[in-house]
């Protein structure tokens, strides 16, 4: 809180107080929720996302194959008013990065996202038995 400044009477000192950061939570400041599931057929991903669309959202793999989710949103509304002041103004704005590390039994290639009612749904396909059994391994010599 501000220091009460004695000069000013007390209307100021109560509009510093209401209006200082120290004691007002930042509602958008944690990461959002997130949920991992599996099935035989895959491995499923979902992600809170209450107002974003396809556009907020980004979804790569690394460069060691890791899943990436990267979500940024701004929101600035602009208000012209000659005749109004700003005691306190916020602009939304939300930014989250999440790279979740994928088994070595999931098709790559075939993972596919989604954003709908609030939730981005991130689907990884298993590879079937045969195609694990199959694949080559490599053993890295030191």
């Amino acid at each position: 809180m501000t220091p009460a400044k004695r000069n000013q009477g007390w209307m100021p000192s109560i509009f510093n107080d209401f209006f200082d950061n120290d004691w007002m939570l930042k509602t958008n400041a944690t990461a959002p929720a997130i949920n991992v599931s599996e099935d035989d057929k895959e491995y499923k991903v979902e992600v809170a996302a209450p107002g974003m669309t396809k556009d907020d959202f980004n979804i790569t793999l690394d460069e060691d194959n890791n899943l990436v989710i990267e979500m940024e949103k701004k929101n600035e509304n602009e208000e012209k008013d000659d005749k109004k002041k700003y005691l306190r103004r916020e602009f939304s704005y939300s930014k989250f990065s999440q790279t979740i590390l994928l088994p070595d039994n999931v098709e790559k290639e075939k993972i596919s996202a989604k954003v709908d009612n609030g939730i981005l749904a991130i689907s990884i396909p298993k590879m079937d038995e045969e195609k694990i059994a199959k694949a080559p391994k490599s053993i890295e010599i030191m």
